[in-house]
């Protein structure tokens, strides 16, 4: 149940110093706490009510997606925002491209879009199919860091990259200036998020120092379901969800392995990794614990750059 200091640290910063007139922190703030909670339902049905299963999980499937569909129906209500564009593609639900070149220069970006990496001018307009995404994106997320946390630090660290990257996503798009450099669309009040991902890497610093190998604390389901809620619920208010893909590379290889794993042996009885999560087959190959956690920092950190890298390569 170490995920509380986790908790703490990062509230009461944000309370402190963040604008809480912002859809996008409120939102981010809300994922959190509520993943944090399920967690420590989780956590406490463990340790203190001694049930092995803990949280029985098709109800913490069931809380997941709930937070999914508050969290994705808030943003449709939510009111369109205003930017100045040159020239906007819309890539519609039926693959239609709508060109926007000769309309006015300011355009109302929908609730429902989301941005493609790697492409300026071409947003995916998901209609009420967005309320799916966002439920995919945060019970994805927040299940994928929580397999993860199996080895001291791992998840800590790799979520602490991931929070940092969208940290600077969000600034970017709260930037009116830097967003505009960059052929980004800029979204009035997400550069708050800025505010909790500097909380959130801070109170990942200083949760690693006591759980770094060998660790004296552990996170739980708390903080991993946490840490999950608040790196998918950036994806979504920077309405690049599929960016998620490529910063948290490492949580979906890890998911991945899961479910790679599950569903080769059900079909031939046979295993492909020795053990998974994926983290498990490289100890089993005789790497030393602290070998994988560090390499799979560094892996985290590459592929961060690589996201970064595509906002310029736009």
């Amino acid at each position: 149940m170490g995920g509380l200091i986790i908790l703490v640290s990062v509230l009461i910063p944000v309370l402190l110093w963040g604008r809480l007139n912002s859809t996008a922190l409120l939102v981010v703030l809300v994922s959190t706490v509520w993943m944090g909670l399920i967690g420590l339902l989780d956590d406490y049905l463990k340790v203190v009510k001694h049930s092995p299963k803990g949280l029985i999980g098709r109800y913490k499937l069931a809380g997941q997606v709930a937070l999914g569909v508050i969290v994705g129906i808030w943003l449709l209500l939510t009111p369109p925002q205003n930017v100045d564009s040159q020239s906007d593609l819309i890539l519609l639900p039926s693959v239609r491209t709508v060109n926007l070149s000769d309309a006015s220069e300011e355009i109302t970006i929908r609730s429902t879009e989301t941005t493609l990496p790697f492409f300026k001018s071409i947003r995916l307009d998901l209609g009420i199919f967005y309320v799916l995404l966002v439920i995919l994106v945060l019970a994805g997320t927040s299940n994928a860091v929580n397999l993860t946390d199996g080895l001291d630090g791992l998840a800590t660290g790799v979520s602490m990259v991931s929070i940092l990257a969208f940290g600077a996503l969000a600034y970017i798009l709260g930037h009116a200036n830097f967003a505009s450099y960059l052929q980004f669309s800029h979204l009035s009040g997400v550069g708050e998020v800025f505010v909790f991902a500097g909380a959130a890497v801070g109170a990942c610093l200083g949760f690693l120092w006591y759980n770094s190998n060998p660790a004296e604390v552990f996170m739980g389901d708390t903080g991993s379901l946490a840490l999950g809620g608040a790196i998918g619920s950036m994806a979504v208010v920077t309405r690049n969800e599929l960016l998620l893909v490529l910063v948290g590379g490492v949580f979906v290889a890890e998911a991945l392995s899961v479910m790679i794993q599950v569903v080769h042996f059900k079909r031939t009885g046979r295993r492909v990794f020795k053990m998974a999560p994926i983290h498990h087959h490289f100890e089993l190959l005789g790497w030393p614990e602290s070998k994988v956690v560090v390499r799979f920092w560094i892996i985290a950190v590459i592929l961060a750059l690589l996201a970064l890298s595509t906002f310029k390569i736009r």
